[in-house]
């Protein structure tokens, strides 16, 4: 299990920039994140990134691709913005998803990865259905790409996922494992999870957090090691699981700050990861 790191381009970003700075932190795996559908929907970039990443000797394992419109990160706007799930912004969405998938394509990588929204667990619900039909539509121009799609975990119980990938039914199914996620939105303890998705995980996470306290507002997103995320179990699971991918130290803040906790988790799961071979 290498250790990497989230790199967001958005809004002209300077790309060798961007990579340079990871590589000054000692790590040379990244997930590419960009929001932007401007920057990600041409082929000059993806060019960019890649030359950028091959130079330095990063390499990157995904492309995490944002969709444009409202987006509330919490239990009372969430449900009816996020992802595919909200009908009114389904289908730019797809559309946006597809363009994500041919960008993930030019960068040479195999996964690509976003969070459709709160999954309704009740199979019955038209909106489960509605979104449904339109992941097995992307999954169409993903398979056509030799491309897995992830899902990022969070926003619904990981029963309620596995569902949604058996209904969609294509072997280019797979999820990114963000465990702090799953103490955010209150949906599951990650050690359990590991469980329950077994070898549909293509992708992981290094974040920690906590459960949330207040009805309408998620957990609080917390250094690595000051969580909820029991990692030496969490990883130990994943090594008997047989995992050979990433973990992508992700930290949802900026500044100085960010990068001691991006440091000190890159030594933490470095340690805990060497107790294990």
């Amino acid at each position: 299990m290498n250790i990497g790191c989230i790199v967001r381009l958005e809004r002209n970003p300077d790309i060798e920039k961007e990579m340079k700075n990871l590589a000054g932190l000692g790590l040379h795996s990244c997930q590419v994140v960009s929001w932007d559908r401007k920057f990600f929907n041409t082929e000059k970039n993806a060019k960019r990134v890649k030359d950028a990443a091959e130079s330095l000797g990063i390499t990157i394992t995904a492309f995490w691709c944002g969709w444009e419109g409202p987006a509330f990160w919490n239990f009372t706007e969430g449900p009816i913005t996020l992802g595919l799930v909200p009908e009114a912004y389904r289908m730019e969405r797809l559309q946006t998803l597809k363009e994500g998938s041919y960008f993930a394509k030019d960068l040479g990588v195999s996964d690509l990865i976003t969070h459709v929204g709160f999954l309704p667990e009740n199979r019955h619900d038209p909106l489960y259905a509605g979104t449904l039909a339109a992941l097995k539509d992307l999954m169409k121009v993903c398979e056509a790409n030799r491309q897995y799609f992830l899902f990022e975990t969070g926003q619904e119980t990981p029963i309620t996922l596995m569902r949604m990938i058996q209904d969609i039914g294509s072997d280019y199914l797979g999820i990114n494992l963000d465990p702090a996620n799953l103490l955010l939105y209150g949906k599951a303890n990650p050690v359990d999870a590991v469980d329950i998705f077994g070898k549909k995980i293509r992708g992981v996470h290094g974040k920690d957090g906590l459960y949330p306290t207040c009805p309408g507002e998620l957990g609080r997103e917390t250094k690595i090691g000051d969580g909820r995320v029991d990692y030496p179990v969490f990883l130990k699971k994943l090594f008997q699981l047989g995992y050979q991918g990433d973990i992508t130290i992700e930290r949802e803040i900026s500044g100085e700050e960010q990068i001691r906790d991006i440091l000190f988790a890159k030594q933490y799961l470095s340690d805990l990861i060497g107790n294990l071979e």
